[in-house]
C-alpha cells in the first residue's frame, strides 16, 4: 500500500475510470447549470493540484462563474462553444483554453453530443462567484455575449 493518489486509474469506457465516482456537478440551486457532472482524476497534496474531468451533456452547460485560481482545461470529446472574459470560441478535442483569475467564464456542449474536458487547478481553491446583476448587465451589453448566455448561435 502507498500513500497519494493510485499510480495506474485505468480508463474503462464512455469517459470514466476505475475506482472514480461520477459526482455532482455542483449542490442543486447553487448555481445554474444544465447536465455536469465531474470525476476527481487526481489529487495530490504534493503537487497541491487537482486534474478533474467534467463532461456536459447535450445541450448543457457550466455555470457562469470566476474565481481567484487558474484554471487549464483541455477538451476531450464532443464539441461545443466557451466564454473567457469577453471571448467566445468553438471548442473541440485537443483545444487547450486557459482560464485567467478573476475571469468570466462557462462551458456549453453543442446540441447533438456531450463535451467532456480536463479541468487542473489548485487543490485548495477559493469558492466560485456567481455574476450579480451589475456584472450581467456589463457582460450582456455585448450582444454576442448575451446571445450565448442565452444559448443562442451555433449548437445553441
Amino acid at each position: 500500500m502507498s500513500d497519494g493518489p493510485p499510480r495506474f486509474r485505468p480508463f474503462r469506457k464512455d469517459f470514466r475510470w476505475e475506482d472514480v465516482a461520477r459526482l455532482a456537478y455542483k449542490d442543486d440551486g447553487e448555481a445554474p447549470f444544465r447536465d455536469v457532472t465531474r470525476q476527481v482524476l487526481f489529487a495530490s497534496p504534493d503537487l497541491m493540484g487537482e486534474l478533474r474531468y467534467f463532461e456536459v451533456g447535450p445541450g448543457g452547460f457550466s455555470s457562469l462563474e470566476r474565481h481567484r485560481h487558474v484554471h487549464a482545461v483541455m477538451i476531450l470529446r464532443g464539441a461545443g462553444r466557451c466564454l473567457v472574459g469577453t471571448e467566445i470560441r468553438a471548442v473541440s478535442p485537443y483545444d487547450l483554453v486557459t482560464v485567467p483569475p478573476l475571469t468570466w467564464h462557462q462551458f456549453r456542449a453543442a446540441a447533438d453530443a456531450p463535451l467532456g474536458f480536463l479541468c487542473m487547478v489548485d487543490a485548495e481553491r477559493d469558492r466560485p462567484e456567481l455574476p450579480g446583476p451589475d456584472d450581467l448587465a456589463a457582460l450582456c451589453a455585448d450582444p454576442a455575449i448575451a446571445a450565448f448566455l442565452r444559448g443562442e448561435g451555433p449548437d445553441g
